[in-house]
């Protein structure tokens, strides 16, 4: 029965077992390199929608267990929702949408230089989670 306060929520740290077994970090296959086509990542949204939200997913999940949680969800909504993920000369790259903290500011107090090192730190990790995602090693 619920109160009438609405139903009772549980915190996203008692959740993280339950998702954790629904979502595992690593399900994917262990041919996917052999599956990766670059050619195929042109229509990336056709043939790699999954694999490209795991890899956004786990980038998101590092970055929030070690930054304040409203600007990573700020960064998350007002700025990576418009990112663009590419693959060229072998390793992955994010495009940002123009105008990255004009898009967050008056939404997150923060000051610019966290903004831009908490934002170059994330896309980096998207990069990483693609690389890893797909099983692509980055170049040296």
């Amino acid at each position: 029965m619920q109160s009438s306060r609405g139903p009772r929520c549980l915190p996203i740290s008692a959740a993280r077992p339950a998702i954790e077994r629904l979502f595992p970090r690593r399900t994917l296959t262990q041919n996917m390199a052999a599956e990766f086509d670059p050619e195929k990542f042109e229509d990336k949204y056709v043939h790699y929608f999954n694999e490209l939200q795991r890899a956004y997913k786990n980038a998101f999940n590092h970055m929030n267990d070690r930054h304040d949680s409203d600007l990573i969800h700020g960064i998350d909504q007002a700025v990576l929702n418009e990112s663009e993920p590419f693959y060229e000369d072998g390793e992955f790259r994010v495009e940002l949408p123009d105008e990255p903290r004009e898009r967050i500011r008056g939404v997150i107090s923060v000051d610019d230089e966290t903004f831009e090192e908490t934002l170059e730190e994330y896309v980096d990790r998207i990069e990483t989670e693609l690389h890893r995602t797909f099983q692509v090693d980055r170049p040296e």
